[in-house]
């Protein structure tokens, strides 16, 4: 049965905004707040915090919390991603939240969340995002203890797309998992919490990510690239077809070293094909791991278990959601736990001199 999974990180470096964080988006904009986001951006409209009204909490995290709120103008939804910044600064996520900022800013796909806007004040950093009203695809996959082979194809075309687009930007994402992919009122994927996401030229080195999920290059500090997230691609297939992940264990020092096992145990009613495909994405050499050779994601979408997928068609949202949230209206928040509404924002303000690193947030 699928179990929600926590980050991980080195000294709290990759402490991150929660799973259930996810619900959100926003990124992007000059100190004063007025700045847009290229090619995210809808309108050349500049926003301000006054122009919101808070309706609920839709996610709590380690330094933030994600609102939903509503338009005054226009009588729309956004979600709204509010962060600490004293717990930004202890937790030393600093760059983790001007990367954020700046992969938000670059992407523009139909699978990924949008950022419309960046602001701070004394006390938080604050990014405008999609609201996506479906829920998260974990608490899906937790109620119906697994998906059939079918609906695990569907979500696995539509990832397969957005992955493909980050990595032709040199993006390496870092965090796939059910709870990072929200689902849009007609069933369609949306990606979300880019906190570990990363512009990546070579390598890095920075343990991040969720144990369940962690490619072993990053357990073994070898430096990793984008070859992680394809790994990550044949955690998440298994979890989605088995509801649960192939490595897990009571801590995470017991996960990573099944991890680094390798050993595969898979539930005897997969199909023989996405047990191919799984294997050939959770190959421990990421020379050999499929989605990293020469031929990058075109192998991965050229596999016998993605022979009835028009590949065309599938950025075009053409294919059909196997499953249809049950939403009433676009600022419905049903299929989102519900947070109590406490004292939260009442937060001393930030010295100068640690606004300073924010300062073109």
């Amino acid at each position: 049965m699928a179990t929600a999974k926590g980050k991980s990180g080195v000294n709290n470096e990759c402490a991150s905004l929660r799973e259930s964080a996810n619900s959100a988006a926003a990124s992007s904009s000059s100190s004063t707040g007025t700045a847009q986001i290229g090619a995210a951006s809808l309108t050349n409209r500049t926003y301000r915090l006054e122009d919101f009204d808070t309706v609920a909490t839709v996610g709590t995290g380690t330094f933030g919390r994600v609102f939903l709120v509503k338009d005054k103008i226009t009588r729309g939804y956004f979600a709204l991603k509010a962060m600490k910044i004293p717990d930004v600064i202890r937790l030393k996520q600093e760059q983790h939240v001007h990367n954020e900022k700046a992969v938000l800013a670059e992407v523009n796909h139909p699978f990924l969340i949008r950022l419309f806007w960046t602001h701070h004040d004394d006390r938080f950093l604050y990014m405008l995002m999609d609201y996506v009203p479906g829920g998260e695809l974990f608490s899906y996959l937790r109620n119906m203890g697994r998906f059939n082979n079918s609906t695990g194809l569907f979500y696995s075309a539509e990832i397969i797309c957005a992955i493909e687009y980050l990595h032709s930007k040199e993006i390496v994402y870092r965090d796939l998992k059910p709870e990072n992919i929200l689902l849009d009122r007609e069933g369609h994927m949306k990606l979300t919490d880019f906190g570990f996401a990363k512009k990546l030229v070579d390598r890095t080195w920075t343990l991040c990510g969720t144990p369940e999920y962690l490619a072993p290059e990053v357990i073994q500090s070898k430096g990793h690239g984008r070859a992680v997230d394809w790994w990550a691609l044949g955690v998440l297939i298994f979890e989605m077809l088995s509801g649960y992940p192939p490595f897990f264990d009571d801590n995470p020092f017991g996960i990573y070293q099944k991890i680094l096992a390798g050993k595969l145990d898979f539930p005897r009613h997969l199909d023989f094909y996405v047990k191919d495909l799984i294997k050939k994405l959770l190959v421990t050499d990421r020379t050999r791991r499929l989605g990293n050779m020469k031929n990058g994601a075109d192998d991965v979408k050229k596999h016998r278990w993605f022979k009835s997928v028009e590949w065309d068609a599938v950025p075009q949202r053409k294919l059909k959601p196997p499953i249809v949230p049950k939403v009433s209206h676009d600022g419905d928040t049903s299929n989102f736990e519900a947070y109590p509404e406490d004292e939260w924002k009442k937060e001393p303000p930030v010295p100068p001199k640690d606004l300073e690193i924010f300062k073109n947030f």
